[in-house]
């Protein structure tokens, strides 16, 4: 019998939850509270309900919001700071997986000590963390119920891959409505995120029965959802339905963990800091062309998730229609770009190709992967 590890924070899910905020950290025993979030979420007034909440439950707290696209280690060593001089003995996210990753990485340095380096790789962690609620607004970094922190490396121009446990929140607050005051382009962006998370995670050679039917669910939900969120913004069933996409995909790769593709895009993060979906969108379908030899099977059912009609085919054939279908969606919700339009160039591929073999998250990836074969992936992602 094979053994394996399953974890979850407790989630409260639906239109309105984020009213479940106070009474959520205050059976966390909090009694301040540490608010990481970002200008975008502060300006469309979720942290301002968040508030509300937490003073009508009795709680005190302290808000953080001076982050950037892709979060960086001086921001978690700030934030880290900031917390130590509050007082506060609780913290919270509210925002998209920015914020949801300082938060983690603030939490760790603040209870464990030393650099960010130290705990890149895989349980490192040795002390216990302060209680974790997060709130996400976005659709796509499952990071409310991972156990990933992903932060740059501002002198190596990478993302650190910090896998812990210890890093799954307690709680997740998962409310559909704060999807509403996200645009289009970030939805796509996001959405390629959570897609992309139940693919990695489906043919992860960590995946089990448990994480199958979530990777599986995520990616049916995407397919039959994303273009509709992204064309109609105020579509709550299409963002009702991202949310539990974003959701199940997390939970999915929090436990398989992941492949080439967020290997490949962390370092892309790191240089470029671009959107993390859209390099996900970028990369995603070639290296699915190189994984298909190692999963046709798994593929063919990725293409019937997608909704291709696979009754009859070869699993050869299937599989590529998996591809195919991951390539129509990028084209219609608008990310159809390559790695050069966002501005990678040529010779920076062998030192990202380098950085990427040495990623966490390769090691689960379905086929083992040399620099030169990440190279030459990069350069059709061009």
């Amino acid at each position: 019998m094979n053994i394996s590890k399953f974890v979850t924070p407790e989630i409260i899910f639906g239109l309105g939850s984020l009213s479940q905020i106070g009474e959520s950290a205050v059976r966390l025993g909090a009694s301040k509270v540490f608010i990481v979030s970002d200008d975008d979420v502060m300006a469309a007034g979720w942290v301002d309900k968040a508030l509300h909440y937490l003073n009508a439950a009795g709680l005190k707290a302290v808000v953080y919001s001076s982050l950037t696209t892709n979060p960086k280690d001086f921001e978690v060593i700030e934030g880290t700071r900031r917390y130590l001089e509050s007082g506060c003995d609780a913290i919270v996210a509210v925002g998209g997986g920015s914020p949801t990753d300082v938060a983690k990485a603030v939490a760790l340095l603040a209870t464990n000590g030393g650099q960010l380096r130290d705990y890149e790789g895989i349980n490192k962690i040795i002390h216990p963390l302060p209680p974790m609620l997060i709130v996400p607004s976005t659709a796509g970094a499952g990071s409310e119920v991972s156990q990933f922190a992903i932060i740059v490396d501002t002198e190596r121009k990478l993302k650190m891959s910090i896998i812990s446990k210890s890093l799954v929140p307690d709680i997740a607050i998962v409310d559909p409505d704060l999807l509403r005051t996200k645009d289009a382009k970030l939805a796509a962006a996001t959405g390629m995120d959570a897609l992309t998370h139940g693919i990695e995670s489906y043919v992860s050679l960590a995946a089990t029965p448990l994480t199958d039917i979530h990777a599986c669910k995520a990616i049916q939900l995407v397919a039959g959802n994303l273009r509709q969120a992204v064309n109609n913004r105020q579509d709550m069933e299409a963002n009702t339905n991202m949310a539990i996409a974003s959701l199940t995909a997390g939970i999915a790769f929090s436990n398989a963990i992941l492949g080439a593709t967020h290997a490949m895009t962390h370092q892309v993060d790191g240089l470029l800091d671009e959107h993390h979906g859209e390099a996900n969108a970028a990369i995603l379908p070639h290296v699915m062309e190189f994984n298909l030899p190692s999963c046709l099977e798994r593929f063919k059912h990725i293409a019937w998730a997608l909704g291709k009609n696979v009754r009859d085919t070869s699993p050869e054939h299937g599989a590529r229609l998996a591809v195919e279908g991951i390539r129509e969606l990028i084209f219609d919700i608008g990310l159809a770009k390559g790695l050069g339009d966002m501005g990678l160039k040529k010779e920076d591929i062998p030192q990202l190709s380098r950085n990427a073999v040495n990623d966490a998250c390769l090691v689960t990836n379905p086929r083992s992967a040399t620099a030169a074969e990440i190279e030459r992936i990069f350069h059709n992602a061009l």
